[in-house]
C-alpha cells in the first residue's frame, strides 16, 4: 500500500484536541473529504501540512470516525495487541483491589489504549464488547490472544444494539451474547465480588446482571449498613441490596420496576444464604413507591439510588437531567435526620458539577439540608486517560441529611 493511502487530513480544531491527548476524531467537514476506507483499517492522521499526528482505527460509517491507537506509526498486529493486553493485565494485578473478587474489567477501552473495546472477566469466562465496528475485522486475533494470555473456559461477545433505550425493558430474554471460543457458560453463572456470590448471564439480556464498576462502592456500603434500615431504589438484580444485607442491615427494601429483576435479586439473596423473606421487595415505579412510603410514614437510615441514565415505566419517564432532583427531594422526606443519601449516575454527558446541581435542586425542593461527605467513582480496573474526560463517567455521592 502506498503510504499516502493511509493518510487522512483533519481540521485545526481536531488537531488541537488530538494534541491535547483526546483519542477521538468526530466526523466533520474535513472527514467528509477523506478517501473511502474500510472499518478496521489503520489510518494516519495528519494536519493540513501533512505532519503526522497519530495512528487511528477507522470506522467510516460512525459519528466517531476514527479512534487513536498510537501516537506513532504502527501496524495493528498480534505483537502490538499482546503488548496492550499485557499492560492491561499488569495494571489490574499491581493496582486493583480484587481481593475476594473474580468479576472485574480486564480491558477498559480508551483507559487501556484500546478505544472501542472492553473485556470483562466473569470467573473463568471473558466477555468482549465492541463499541465500534472497526474492531470486528480484528476479533479473531483479539480472541486468540486472550485465549493465549488468560486461558478462559469460554469467551463471549455481547453486541450493543443502537437503540438500547427502547430495548432495555423487554430485552431480558433476548440473546445478545455470542460464544466466540471455548465452552458455553451455564445460564446463571456464579461469580464472586467482595466475597459475595452473584448470578450473571453471559448470553441473554443487554447486561449481565452485575455492574462491575460499582464493586468498590458496594464495599463502601458494607462498611455503613450494619444495623441500618436501607432503601435501594432502581435495585436491578439487587447487588447493593445483597451487600447491605450481608453486612448486617436490619432490613433492606429493594424497589425496581421489573418483576423479573426483583426475582433475580431474590436469587442473589439465596445464593448468599440470606433469607429474602426478612427483607422487602417492591415492584413499581420508584417515584410512585416513594410517595406511598411517605404516606405510610416509613423512614430509613440509608437511601441509595442508582438509576439508569434513561428509563420509562407506565407512569413515569426518568432522565438524569431533571429527574434526579425529584428523586432526591422525595427521598429526603423518608430519611432520618443524620441518615445517608447515596446517589449514583453513570451518565457520561453529565459531569460531577452538573450532577451536584441536581442534588442541590432536590435539597432545595424538599426544604432539607444535605451535606456531601464523600464522592466516589469507578474502581481501579476502570482507568481513564486524564486527557479523556468522557472516561470519568461514574458519579457516586454520599451525603448526610
Amino acid at each position: 500500500m502506498n503510504p499516502k493511502d493511509k493518510s487522512r487530513i483533519v481540521g485545526a480544531e481536531t488537531v488541537r484536541m488530538l494534541e491535547l491527548g483526546h483519542p477521538w476524531v468526530v466526523a466533520d467537514g474535513y472527514t467528509k473529504k477523506w478517501r473511502p476506507g474500510k472499518a478496521g483499517e489503520i489510518v494516519e492522521l495528519c494536519d493540513s501540512s501533512g505532519r503526522f499526528i497519530a495512528s487511528a482505527l477507522l470506522d467510516p460509517a460512525e459519528r466517531i470516525i476514527a479512534r487513536v491507537l498510537d501516537r506513532n506509526p504502527m501496524r495493528l498486529d498480534s505483537k502490538w495487541l499482546i503488548k496492550r493486553f499485557q499492560n492491561a493485565i499488569n495494571l489490574r494485578k499491581n493496582h486493583a483491589d480484587l481481593k475476594n473478587s473474580n468479576a472485574y474489567r480486564l480491558v477498559n477501552a480508551e483507559g487501556d489504549g484500546l478505544p472501542g473495546l472492553t473485556v470483562d472477566r466473569y470467573a473463568d469466562y471473558l466477555m468482549l464488547q465492541l463499541y465500534s465496528s472497526a474492531w470486528r475485522p480484528h476479533l479473531k486475533t483479539v480472541t486468540d490472544i486472550l485465549q493465549e494470555l488468560i486461558s478462559p473456559i469460554g469467551i463471549y461477545e455481547k453486541s450493543r444494539p443502537q437503540n438500547t433505550r427502547g430495548l432495555e425493558a423487554t430485552s431480558d430474554s433476548k440473546k445478545y451474547g455470542n460464544l466466540l471460543a471455548g465452552r458455553a457458560a451455564p445460564n446463571r453463572l456464579e461469580v464472586m465480588e467482595n466475597g459475595l456470590t452473584f448470578l450473571v448471564t453471559l448470553e441473554h439480556g443487554l447486561n449481565t446482571g452485575l455492574f462491575l464498576d460499582q464493586r468498590n462502592n458496594r464495599r463502601d456500603l458494607m462498611k455503613r449498613a450494619a444495623g441500618k434500615r436501607v432503601l435501594n431504589l432502581f435495585s436491578y438484580t439487587g447487588a447493593f441490596s445483597v451487600a447491605a444485607a450481608a453486612a448486617g442491615s436490619e432490613q433492606v427494601t429493594s424497589v425496581d420496576a421489573s418483576a423479573s429483576y426483583s426475582d433475580w435479586a431474590k436469587d442473589n439473596f439465596a445464593a448468599n444464604r440470606i433469607n429474602h423473606k426478612q427483607h422487602n421487595f417492591i415492584v413499581g415505579d420508584c417515584l410512585t413507591v416513594l410517595a406511598k412510603l411517605k404516606q405510610d410514614n416509613k423512614r430509613f437510615d440509608i437511601i441509595l439510588m442508582d438509576p439508569p441514565s434513561f428509563s420509562t415505566t407506565a407512569k413515569n419517564r426518568f432522565t438524569t437531567r431533571g429527574g434526579t432532583s425529584d428523586l432526591v427531594a422525595s427521598s429526603l422526606h423518608l430519611l432520618h435526620d443524620g441518615g445517608l443519601l447515596i446517589t449514583s449516575s453513570n451518565h457520561q454527558k453529565v459531569d460531577i458539577a452538573d450532577y451536584l446541581k441536581e442534588l442541590r435542586r432536590g435539597a432545595l425542593q424538599s426544604g432539607c439540608e444535605q451535606r456531601v461527605i464523600s464522592q466516589l467513582g469507578q474502581p481501579e480496573d476502570f482507568p481513564y486517560p486524564v486527557t479523556f474526560p468522557e472516561g470519568r463517567y461514574l458519579k457516586y455521592v454520599i451525603s448526610v441529611k
